[in-house]
Formats: structure tokens, sequence, C-alpha cells
């Protein structure tokens, strides 16, 4: 029977995830439970960089009438 994470934590037990073994997303080789999702440090350090740099971008979509919204810079 598969048991609450929660009680499972309080317990010291761990829970299986229910989902295989992943592949690093930066090389594709097996990951390493302490470097995860990564296999490596240095796949990790890669993926920051790419990151910090701006490679990775989530977008915005930004609202019509934006201007006078109410927000904290409108007085």
């Amino acid at each position: 029977m598969a048991q609450d994470p929660k009680s499972a934590a309080r317990t010291g037990q761990t829970v299986a995830k229910g989902r295989g073994k992943r592949s690093c997303p930066i090389c594709g080789k097996p990951t390493d439970d302490a470097y995860r999702p990564f296999c490596s440090k240095r796949c990790a350090d890669i993926d920051l960089g790419k990151w910090l740099g701006g490679t990775y971008a989530i977008p915005v979509v930004e609202e019509d009438g934006s201007a006078g919204s109410g927000g904290p810079d409108d007085d």
C-alpha cells in the first residue's frame, strides 16, 4: 500500500516515486541522486549558467492597459 509522503518523512521512511530513473537534461547520462536532476556538478553548473546568462527565459505576457492599474508606483 502506498504511504503518505508526510507520514513517511516523520517516520524516516522513503516513498517510491513511481517513475523510473531519468536522464540528465544536459548530457543524457543517468542522474545522480546527489545532483538530481543532473548527473554531476558540472552539468548542474552548466544549467545554472544558462539561467544566469539568459539562455532560458520564462515568457511573460503583458496585459493591455497596465498603466494606471493601481499598482504601488501609481500615485
